[in-house]
Parts: structure tokens; sequence; C-alpha cells
């Protein structure tokens, strides 16, 4: 009967989204207050475990759905700033290393986590890498400071990556088209099957031009732009629109791309 019901749940969100996506009214709303939000900077006020993390709540729960689906052991991240997107996907592996543990009837080794976080960023800044060291969860967490599309730092990445089976990642750094695409073309190969590549802020090309004045990205030069072009030469990738659509005010429009 829990099942039965469970799958009538699912049935109705499944049908209930499918109308978003044919509701232009409600996109064109949902696209409204993500501008206005923006302008606002929003974005900018919210916490996780204690450390700052510049994301949408929506975008927050995404995360939590597609980590809990895909179960990995290694999440990759370029883009440190605060060090709150870290310590959500280190707390959310910490989470599912608790429920394995518990399913097999093994006991928790907390002094030598099994899934880790990887995070890149050219500039690391002393205060955000002393709260990230001394957080709980820091023994989870590697970092390395450099461009996340300089060849050194992706062989490091891919160094450390060996011996993990299930990787995740987020590519959430420089916003321009060159820097994304090279940033796919360096670490969405990591994927594993039935995994995801999230590329965040792809909303700028819904944006107005010149909405960023004081950055060097825009509408036709951004994470979307170099999602597109991406996708045309790696074919076992494709766009979640499910999730884009049930979640309507997102940062990642067309960038929840998901290996076959």
């Amino acid at each position: 009967m829990k099942n039965d019901m469970i799958q009538q749940f699912r049935q109705e969100r499944a049908e209930r989204v499918q109308r978003y996506a044919e509701d232009k009214s409600f996109q064109q709303l949902s696209g409204s207050w993500l501008a206005e939000s923006m302008a606002r900077k929003y974005v900018y006020n919210f916490e996780w475990l204690g450390r700052p993390v510049i994301q949408y709540p929506q975008d927050m729960v995404a995360v939590q759905e597609l980590v809990w689906r895909c179960r990995p052991d290694l999440i990759i991240e370029t883009g440190i700033a605060h060090g709150g997107s870290l310590i959500l996907s280190a707390s959310l592996l910490a989470l599912l290393e608790m429920f394995d543990a518990m399913e097999n009837g093994v006991e928790l080794d907390l002094q030598n986590p099994a899934k880790k976080v990887i995070g890149i960023d050219i500039d690391i800044r002393a205060h955000n890498r002393r709260a990230i060291e001394e957080h709980p969860l820091a023994g989870r967490i590697e970092m390395f400071e450099g461009s996340a599309i300089d060849s050194d730092i992706i062989k490091k990445v891919h160094d450390a990556a060996r011996g993990f089976s299930k990787v995740m990642v987020f590519l959430d750094s420089m916003h321009t088209h060159e820097h994304v695409l090279k940033e796919l073309e360096g670490y969405a190969p990591l994927v594993g099957r039935g995994s995801y590549c999230v590329v965040f802020d792809t909303y700028i090309e819904n944006m107005e031009p010149g909405f960023f004045p004081d950055r060097p990205w825009d509408v036709g030069n951004n994470p979307m732009t170099a999602v597109k072009q991406w996708l045309v030469d790696n074919r076992d990738f494709t766009v979640d629109r499910e999730m884009e659509t049930k979640l309507q005010v997102t940062v990642a429009p067309h960038g929840f791309l998901r290996r076959k």
C-alpha cells in the first residue's frame, strides 16, 4: 500500500512538472523573479553549516536530489569562494557514507572517509582556507589553488580522482564561454555513466544584455553558450530538462548534464 501511494505521489508530481514545461506565464514569472532577485543579490543571503554558500535554495535542493540519486564517492567543484558549496557537498557525502555503513552493518570510519570533495579556485583567500580547514568536515575536502583550466591543475585533479568510481562535477568559477568550455573538456570526462556535470550560471544567457556591467561575461558569452557548443561533440551527455523545469527558479537552466 505504501509503495502504491508513493508511486501515485511521484506520478502526480511528474504530471505537474510536465504542465510547468508548457506554462509560459509561470516560466516568465519565474524568470522575472530570478532577474529581480539577482539584481538585489538575494543569492548571497545563505549559509550551509556555518559557511556562506552563494546559491539559490532551489539549486541546493537540486544538488541534494542528484547526490542521493547518483551516490557519488567524489564530487569535483570549480570555484570555492567562502567554501559553502564544498561544505554542502561534503555533508551530503558524509550522510551517504553513514547510510551505507548502516545498511551494510559496518562501523563508520570517521578518520578515513571514503567519499570526498575536491575544490579548485584560482585564489583561495587565507581566511576562507582557514575556515574550511577548521570545519568539522575538512577531512573530506581537498583544495587545489590555481586556474581550473590550467593543464597542471587538470592533471592534479585527474590524478587525485584515481580510485573513485562514481564522480560528479560542479562547474562554478569563471563564467565566460571559453573558460567554461575548457572546464567541460577538462573535467566532464571524469563523470561516470548516470552521473552529472552541473554547469552553474547558465542563466546569464537569459538576462538582459549588460546585466553584469563589471564582469567579462554577458549574453552570447557565458556558460550556456559553452554548454551548447560542447554538447554538439559530446552526445553521451544530455540536458536533464525535468530538473530545471520543476525548479523553475535556477541559475542552471540547460546546465544539468547527465551522462548516458
